[in-house]
């Protein structure tokens, strides 16, 4: 009877500290969101970023293992995010409608964001001519100065430099943007464009151009004189400031 009660003891005692279990319950610098308040949200994984949303976990289950799971099932945030909440809801176990109402809503703003990113750039008075670099510098700076990594833009101008489309190519790393002439010149293509103007931001709101920039046009000018489109400069842009590869005469 004894052995009993103890065993039973035990027991509940085990499922009280599996439901307690908490990403509280980590050491400090493992917690997601403790990292993101010392390092940043671009330092974190998916994967933590999910579990900060998720905010708790369920019986033995910390919410890092809930959105764990989440990726592993569906392969990545976008994919996630294509998700009912009705499959949510019943394909993983512990998610809740609170859960799931979090993660929705989440999704659906970053939805809204990348729309009026898009919107801003489609509503470009499409008869504005790039005469000077300035004019593009302050015609792209909305869309560059809010990001915390480097952003590749393409300029697309008919042969009397008007705007014919923007678009964005690539997005980089805290410190260099990955660029291939083959996104470049789609852009163009797609575009009907005569002749491009590339951008790009530094989040480090330094203008200069690093060798990696530098290198990128080069590449970029020599593909363009094989295809046609004459790539007419390189604006590096930051809030205050912007570099223009072409005044600065360092067009290849």
């Amino acid at each position: 009877m004894n052995n009993r009660m103890n065993q039973n003891h035990h027991r509940k005692k085990d499922e009280r500290a599996q439901k307690s279990f908490r990403v509280s319950d980590l050491p400090l610098e493992e917690r997601p969101r403790e990292r993101m308040m010392k390092l940043g949200p671009e330092a974190l994984s998916s994967q933590e970023l999910l579990a900060i949303i998720i905010s708790s976990g369920v019986a033995g289950m910390p919410a890092t293992s809930l959105a764990q799971i989440l990726i592993s099932r569906y392969g990545s945030l976008a994919d996630i995010a294509d998700v009912s909440i009705d499959e949510l809801k019943k394909e993983i176990k512990g998610i809740g409608i609170a859960k799931v109402a979090r993660l929705k809503a989440c999704f659906e703003i970053a939805r809204r964001i990348e729309n009026e990113r898009i919107n801003k750039i489609e509503s470009i008075n499409k008869e504005t001519k790039i005469t000077s670099p300035d004019i593009a510098y302050h015609l792209i700076k909305k869309n560059l100065v809010s990001y915390k990594k480097e952003h590749f833009f393409v300029i697309c101008l008919d042969s009397r430099n008007r705007i014919l489309g923007i678009d964005e190519i690539s997005t980089g790393t805290l410190e260099s943007s990955i660029v291939h002439p083959r996104e470049t010149f789609e852009s163009a293509i797609k575009h009907h464009a005569a002749k491009i103007i590339i951008a790009h931001n530094h989040p480090s709101e330094d203008p200069m151009p690093s060798e990696d920039d530098i290198g990128i046009t080069k590449r970029l000018r020599e593909a363009g004189l094989i295809m046609g489109i004459e790539v007419i400069d390189h604006i590096v842009v930051c809030r205050n400031s912007f570099l223009s590869f072409k005044e600065k005469g360092l067009m290849p």
